[in-house]
């Protein structure tokens, strides 16, 4: 027998922990999942698809992501818990072969306007602590380049030019003093304030909510500066700075003790120091009317103060390095050669290349994070994994190529094979073909959305998803073909010297009483052009996909004013007020206030909410349940999907034009799976877009916006969404639509292509002409792409 040798040419046996190669899922019930039963594979590229509103997010994020953060959650400490998210545990019978979750979506990054995109990844932390090693003169530690760190922690003499600083006095942080890092001034028009025609205790405070009556404005009559009973152009030259500038004081309101300021500092701190978006539309109003915005002149925008814009490396700035483009702050990195801080570069050169290999070398390090569009703040999220050394993670992705031209694409298919390829498992949920015929296994959720969905039609390959005779294996090689003949324009709308961003003065007329259809590839100055040229002009409605402002109490009924005829028809039916037929007025169930549910706070852990036992969840008092109309109670119509509301609403006894017609507008944008009294939280960002559409379809604008309105639509919507435009346009509208769907370009009847790169590199008008022209044409890459799409 020879020693060290073997005849034995079996195969090692397989090692139980290698045998947990599955993540299985089993009895999912979440929204509108049907006891879902799914193996997905680990350390693959696994795709779910479906119509909007099928299941897919449910399964996905609120399932498999949410259950793995929450059992994350639990191993630190109860301390620790209590500053993080809370999360309950989802409606699902078995989770097993779970790993760390990682989810990127398009959630907003946070609009406060001292995010940008440097402060919200690593990258701009880094630039500050490479300026405080190398920059000259020295002014101190990283904190000294940092805008959102104040200037100083003591009083004192600062010489910047003279480069002194006076004994004792220390420079802490980078904060302009201005504009306290802002980068923007506000300058309030007083006369927008008030009515000088009338005093105080007539209501000469016109600002929203301070009316005579309230705790505001009885500081002011109560103060003992001013008379309330004087008008106030009468005021003395002293009565008017009490009333608009006066220094905080205190004073005794009504035998309370308070402070009283004047109005210009009230105003100020009520509503300049909230992010005007979060604003209600009305207190934005008066904003917009009273406010203005202008750059601050101090720091020139750049939020920096004058000392830490006066330290450099090699005559740059970090001011100027954060305004730089990425791609060009990336070559500019590379070029330093320092050994002190070789390990500094290196990392800060790969997290700079990482926003170019993503498409977003575009973008500065300064740009404000509430600017960017879902696309773009799901693949800054992205960033920083791209060059993470963990492995056996699970990243989620909800529709990473939104807002990418089909260009950009193929680079994110990469990226995400990249991802798998270090042995990760990557869960997308996605409608674009481009990305669906990368995947590894596919499972398909339906058939249908809303009620009528939530099973698992199909699981397996691509090519088996093609034969499954799905609605998305039907419509998985769709393409559209150009249109034989298009639309004369009724007249054109006249952009001139728009220079937004990246726009290069540009000129261009964009034909009215058509469909247009703005396109290029990501940060080519699509959005510049439309939203700082086009949107806030007369007649003009934008449509865009933010986030709708509500409590979980809000809905589509709320939202559309699609409650107030349903209220009315109950009434009228019933001989009783129409107050009782709303969850958050008189009818409303007292045990849980008209939510349905109770919610109970458990501090660290997930706050529970229990179906209400009073109302069983239907949210109104029991009386009110014994009104009805047409045979429905005002709980069950809550309940309805909107295309079943709208057949209800549409004849019989229970018919209502007013409603029937607002529920039409809903299912005619793709919404008919929503349930009537679905909370708008629930919502995802096309949803969302669409729901503003329908609203908006009843209004009295002529010229419609639209922000890519195919982001979460399933390529069977599309069809319905291009029928959508084709009748705003006919009924008089003209319709201007930002996006990159190929199918929406070959419908349009004129097509504007911003190129020909993005940034710098972009800006400029590339072609102007009808689709046909753009295909014969190919001379740009979106008219190379969609030639290939129609087979031109």
């Amino acid at each position: 027998m020879t020693v060290g040798t073997s005849t034995d040419t079996q195969p090692p046996a397989l090692h139980v922990a290698d045998s947990h190669g599955l993540i299985r899922v089993h009895g999912a019930r979440e929204n509108n999942l049907k006891n879902v039963h799914v193996e997905i594979p680990k350390r693959r590229l696994t795709v779910f698809t479906g119509v909007s509103g099928s299941g897919k997010s449910s399964l996905v994020f609120d399932t498999i992501a949410a259950e793995s953060q929450r059992l994350i959650n639990e191993t630190y400490s109860a301390f620790v818990q209590g500053f993080m998210p809370t999360l309950a545990r989802p409606e699902v019978d078995v989770l097993e072969g779970l790993t760390t979750a990682i989810i990127v979506d398009q959630q907003p990054m946070g609009t406060s306007p001292r995010s940008t995109v440097g402060t919200a990844t690593d990258a701009g932390a880094l630039l500050r602590i490479l300026f405080s090693r190398l920059a000259k003169p020295y002014i101190g530690s990283q904190k000294a380049y940092a805008f959102n760190v104040a200037t100083a922690d003591a009083s004192g003499t600062l010489v910047v030019n003279g480069q002194t600083i006076e004994k004792g006095f220390s420079v802490v942080g980078g904060m302009c003093p201005r504009c306290e890092g802002m980068g923007t001034v506000t300058d309030i028009t007083p006369t927008q304030l008030y009515d000088d025609s009338k005093s105080l205790a007539d209501g000469a405070v016109t600002v929203p909510g301070w009316k005579p009556g309230s705790w505001v404005v009885q500081s002011f009559t109560e103060s003992g500066f001013l008379d309330p009973h004087k008008p106030v152009r009468e005021y003395t030259d002293q009565e008017l700075h009490d009333f608009l500038h006066r220094d905080p004081v205190k004073v005794k309101v009504k035998g309370i003790n308070t402070t009283y300021e004047g109005l210009l500092a009230r105003v100020r701190k009520a509503f300049l120091s909230k992010d005007k978006e979060a604003l209600q539309p009305h207190i934005r109003a008066f904003v917009d009317r009273a406010v203005t915005f202008s750059i601050c002149p101090e720091c020139h925008g750049t939020r920096l103060s004058e000392l830490a814009r006066s330290s450099k490396i090699k005559g740059i700035s970090i001011a100027d390095a954060n305004a730089m483009q990425i791609s060009e702050l990336a070559a500019w990195i590379r070029d330093l050669k320092e050994p002190s801080v070789t390990t500094l570069l290196t990392v800060l050169g790969q997290a700079l290349d990482s926003f170019v290999s993503i498409g977003l070398g575009y973008l500065s390090l300064e740009r404000s994070t509430g600017t960017l569009s879902g696309g773009e703040a799901q693949r800054v999220k992205m960033v920083r994994h791209l060059g993470s050394a963990l492995t056996d993670v699970t990243y989620v992705f909800d529709e990473p190529t939104v807002g990418l031209h089909p260009h950009d694409i193929q680079r994110m298919n990469d990226l995400l094979l990249q991802l798998r390829d270090k042995g990760n498992t990557v869960l997308v949920v996605e409608h674009k073909p481009e990305t669906i015929r990368y995947a590894d296994h596919v499972v398909d959720i339906g058939p249908m959305a809303g009620t009528a969905g939530g099973e698992v039609v199909f699981e397996g390959t691509v090519a088996g998803l093609r034969a499954s005779g799905t609605l998305t294996g039907r419509h998985l090689d769709d393409r559209a073909a150009v249109k034989p003949s298009v639309r004369k324009p009724s007249g054109v709308l006249e952009v001139r010297g728009a220079n937004t961003h990246n726009l290069r003065d540009v000129d261009v007329d964009i034909p009215l009483g058509v469909l247009t259809v703005v396109t290029g590839v990501a940060g080519s100055g699509k959005s510049s052009l439309i939203h700082g040229s086009v949107a806030g002009r007369d007649g003009v409605v934008t449509v865009d996909q933010s986030p709708i402002k509500g409590s979980r109490r809000s809905n589509p009924a709320t939202y559309t004013g699609l409650l107030d005829p349903i209220r009315k028809a109950f009434a009228k039916a019933n001989g009783v007020k129409p107050a009782l037929f709303s969850p958050n007025s008189e009818g409303a169930c007292p045990n849980c206030n008209g939510a349905g549910v109770i919610y109970t706070d458990l501090a660290i852990m997930a706050g529970v909410a229990t179906t209400c036992e009073e109302c069983g969840g239907k949210r109104f008092q029991a009386s009110v349940l014994n009104h009805r109309l047409g045979g429905r109670d005002i709980s069950e119509v809550f309940a309805m999907p909107v295309a079943e509301a709208a057949e209800f609403f549409g004849s019989g006894e229970a018919r209502t034009p007013a409603a029937h017609a607002i529920l039409h507008r809903l299912a005619d944008v793709g919404l008919g799976y929503l349930a009537v009294g679905q909370p708008l939280t629930t919502l995802s960002g096309g949803e969302r877009q669409r729901l503003k559409l329908a609203t908006h379809m009843a209004g009295s604008g002529s010229v419609y916006v639209l922000d890519e309105p195919t982001s979460g639509l399933h390529l069977a919507d599309v069809e319905q969404l291009l029928g959508l435009l084709d009748r705003l346009v006919d009924s008089g509208k003209s319709v201007i639509v930002v996006e990159h769907h190929q199918a929406v370009m070959a419908h349009a009847d004129w097509i504007i292509d911003l190129g020909p790169g993005a940034g710098h590199d972009g800006g400029r008008i590339v072609f102007e002409g009808t689709p046909a022209d753009l295909v014969a044409a190919r001379s740009t890459l979106t008219g190379r792409h969609l030639a290939d799409y129609v087979g031109g």
